[in-house]
């Protein structure tokens, strides 16, 4: 392997380690909001249930105002009652208190149903705050091995790109132009061995990044050449560890 493909291989092997270092970064950096997004979910469900809670204690209050004024209402009636002159006027009175105890029954059957739905709800609330609390002591846990865990990594990071650096600095620029343009699109990953298959001649090469089949010509020119080629399916700069010969000595 010449030696342009050996500058490029050490690169990569620098360039997988950096992308993973940074991956571990990302997740670490997402632990973090994963967790104020979770708590945050449960916050708004709490101040969802807190409202639906006034509301129904709205309406019940509202429902218990209208049975105090029509007990009143009702009370007034009974008084008229005894002093009405005919017994058609006395039948009106009559009908009017039925009617109104009737829908007196009504509204406190709707006072009934809310409140207890207050009760459900409260309950349903004092789980979520229990919830939440937890939810944000994980969040303080998370926050503190995240952060030891970024400062390590942040100067693994570093540490890494600093040997990247110089790793890059034996590759030849055009090569190295080359090298980053598809690691920028195969996470990290530029550059794939070439496969060799079959006991004898004709072999047949595949792609290690993609395992599509080669042509010959890629494998022939590598044996001899130390140039740039490039998997025509995938796109990955091509090396070959080793020849056809060597692979079964």
């Amino acid at each position: 392997m010449g030696k342009t493909l050996e500058a490029l291989l050490h690169l990569q092997s620098t360039q997988l380690q950096l992308v993973q270092v940074q991956k571990r970064l990302r997740f670490q950096t997402y632990a973090v909001s994963a967790q104020e997004q979770k708590i945050q979910t449960l916050q708004e469900e709490y101040d969802r249930l807190h409202e639906k809670s006034l509301q129904r204690r709205s309406e019940a209050d509202r429902l218990d105002l209208d049975l105090k004024i029509k007990d009143e209402h009702i009370q007034k009636l009974r008084a008229a009652l005894n002093t009405a002159k005919t017994n058609k006027e006395y039948a009106a009175f009559l009908t009017e208190i039925n009617t109104s105890k009737a829908d007196n029954a009504k509204f406190e059957e709707r006072t009934l149903k809310l409140l207890g739905e207050v009760d459900e709800i409260a309950g349903q609330i004092q789980e979520l705050q229990q919830q939440i609390d937890q939810e944000k002591k994980s969040l303080e846990e998370i926050i503190q091995r995240s952060k030891d865990e970024i400062t390590r990594l942040t100067g693994l990071s570093e540490d890494i790109s600093a040997k990247r650096a110089v790793a890059a600095e034996a590759v030849p620029e055009k090569a190295l132009k080359i090298f980053e343009r598809i690691a920028d699109g195969m996470d990290g990953e530029a550059m794939a061995a070439i496969e060799t298959h079959g006991k004898k001649n004709p072999y047949e090469y595949v792609c290690g990044g993609c395992y599509m089949t080669l042509n010959a010509e890629h494998a022939n020119a590598l044996q001899v050449r130390d140039e740039i080629r490039l998997c025509n399916n995938c796109g990955r700069i091509l090396y070959m560890e080793q020849t056809p010969e060597q692979s079964r000595t």
